[in-house]
């Protein structure tokens, strides 16, 4: 499968281990930029725990959009996609952020 073929995907980067751009796509086309912000946060996330323990993937949640990160055969791979916070109501409210834990009430 091609990273083009990955439902909801906005764009992609696929990376060598030094932060080189090998492939872009979409909204990632030639987003070098994003490239080393992604470099950055996976410098910081193996910093976190010892070498022999590493990430698996890393996920960024926004809004409307996240960024999917994995490691496969010394090449990154990140892949951007819509993000929809699930709904648990049938109005099309959400009452409920990421973690599903309801937000607080804020009484005034």
């Amino acid at each position: 499968m091609t990273l083009e073929r990955i439902q909801d995907q906005m764009g992609y980067l696929i990376l060598t281990e030094d932060g080189a751009v090998i492939a872009s796509g979409g909204e990632l086309e030639n987003s070098e930029h994003v490239a080393n912000i992604i470099m950055g946060l996976i410098s910081l996330a193996d910093s976190i725990l010892p070498e022999e323990e590493g990430y698996k993937k890393i996920s960024v949640t926004y809004r409307n959009f996240s960024y999917m990160i994995c490691l496969s055969n010394k090449k990154i791979y990140v892949v951007k996609k819509h993000y929809s916070p699930p709904m648990l109501n049938g109005d099309g409210d959400r009452n409920t952020n990421v973690s599903g834990i309801p937000p607080p009430v804020v009484n005034t």
